[in-house]
């Protein structure tokens, strides 16, 4: 297991991290000058000392864990993940065997490797009660499995999901005093080890990180953060139709380059790039049309992707995951959606591949990417990555995608072009980017407002052990 803290030595909190990202909003308004006129032949007024600073709000307790976590998970099943999959699962320890392994795991480190326990709890027997520890876990029942690549997909959907729920606890005065994440390359199975003990632990589930949470108290910037954070989420979206055909300001893309370092985006080590000369775009798009067609042919790996596909909205709402058919192609009158629907059966797909059927469609993709304004490259600095580094790498796409969200702009990834480690290869080396890409995406501004993808129930991945 690797570990991460928040804390200063002796346990003392560590001011806040510099760099979070911020959402755009109204600006503040400004004073109107006063109304000129003739001076009056009255007294002059008794000068007057300037106005007093207003009085900060007094800091309040933090919100009851248990509130505080059902309102952090509402927000972070908004969060985007590979095929609307939503993969991710989450574990309160609250047994007393539970938090006492839990704080083992998150214990400070000897120089032998040895655990020192954790400050224990009234739950435990003694101590302040001040401590909370949850476990992020991938749901493999819920996972893709038909190409290497989405070991990687996975992580990040799960590090997208932590995120969230990190970041509303912490508005919620439940911040993040350690991590600890689970050993092993990224595109491996999880090493054992983080599992909470019991049968309450499902057999379907491999844990990825322990987090050791600390109540601080909380004033009137954690409620706005957290109206903020919830208003991101809702708003994001992605977003697979035209974009308008504007540029975006070199100073907006600056500022989300910028890393918050925030919960599990700490020590992310991600390189993010904007392409956006017509030379990378249109290289980027040539890719895609000549080699965004092999998912289609790939047989495996478009059956499980056609799992996801549903027929319209309606039956998408009561999966809770997938996507219609329609956000594909847009709206489509119930002929038509029928024909596409045939044509994209597995079976189908598996004939009409023979006569270059898979190629119209890159094309299709490549069309809708040509005129976008940004292409969005973000890698990891190892060419091998380790769970850690996927984990935080999700995190750190999470602080991203909501930052653009909060400047009105919306993405669309393109993963097809990663999902194959011949075509990722070539792909860096015809855009010059280094490490390990994960994510490539389009940006810009939207043109058409798109739908809210459908999700499970907040509570349906989050257990209680």
């Amino acid at each position: 297991m690797t570990t991460d803290r928040a804390a200063s030595p002796g346990g003392a909190p560590t001011p806040a991290p510099t760099g979070t990202p911020t959402f755009t909003g109204a600006p503040a308004p400004t004073g109107k000058p006063a109304p000129s006129g003739k001076p009056t032949l009255t007294s002059k007024p008794a000068p007057t000392d300037p106005p007093a600073p207003p009085t900060p709000a007094p800091p309040t307790t933090p919100t009851d864990f248990t509130t505080a976590l059902q309102t952090a998970a509402r927000i972070a099943v908004l969060s985007p993940s590979s095929h609307n999959c939503q993969p991710w699962a989450v574990a309160w320890a609250r047994s007393p065997a539970s938090r006492a392994a839990a704080a083992r795991l998150v214990g400070d480190a000897e120089p032998g490797g040895d655990l020192v326990p954790c400050a224990r709890t009234p739950e435990d027997g003694s101590g302040d009660g001040t401590y909370r520890y949850l476990v992020l876990g991938l749901d493999r029942s819920r996972s893709l499995r038909s190409l290497p690549a989405h070991a990687v997909e996975m992580l990040l959907s799960c590090g997208l999901h932590w995120q969230l729920l990190l970041r509303a606890l912490d508005a919620q005065g439940w911040t993040v005093d350690a991590l600890r994440f689970a050993e092993g390359p990224a595109d491996a199975e999880p090493v054992r080890g983080a599992e909470l003990p019991g049968a309450a632990w499902p057999r379907s589930w491999a844990a990825l990180c322990v987090a050791r949470l600390r109540a601080v108290p909380a004033g009137t910037e954690h409620a706005e953060e957290l109206r903020t954070l919830s208003a991101a989420a809702r708003a994001r979206r992605t977003n697979r139709a035209p974009y308008r055909p504007h540029p975006v300001q070199p100073a907006l893309l600056d500022g989300l380059l910028t890393p918050s370092g925030a919960a599990a985006a700490r020590g992310a080590d991600v390189t993010v790039r904007h392409l956006t000369s017509g030379a990378d775009r249109a290289a980027f798009a040539d890719f895609v049309a000549r080699h965004g067609g092999r998912d289609f042919r790939h047989r495996a790996a478009w059956r499980e992707t056609h799992a996801y596909l549903r027929s319209n909205e309606i039956e998408a709402a009561a999966r809770g995951d997938g996507f219609a058919i329609d956000r594909l192609f847009g709206p489509l009158r119930w002929p038509h959606r029928q024909v596409m629907r045939a044509a994209l059966a597995p079976a189908t797909m598996r004939i009409l591949s023979h006569v270059g059927y898979h190629r119209l469609l890159a094309s299709r993709l490549a069309h809708l990417v040509r005129p976008t304004p940004v292409v969005v490259a973000m890698s990891f600095a190892r060419t091998e990555p380790t769970l850690a580094d996927a984990v935080k790498g999700g995190a750190r796409l999470a602080d991203y995608w909501l930052c653009a969200t909060g400047a009105g702009l919306v993405l669309h990834p393109v993963s097809v072009v990663l999902q194959h480690d011949d075509l990722r290869t070539a792909l860096q080396s015809r855009l010059g980017i280094a490490g390990r890409a994960f994510f490539m995406s389009r940006l810009g501004w939207p043109a058409t407002e798109f739908p809210v993808s459908p999700r499970r129930p907040a509570d349906a991945s989050l257990r209680t052990i």
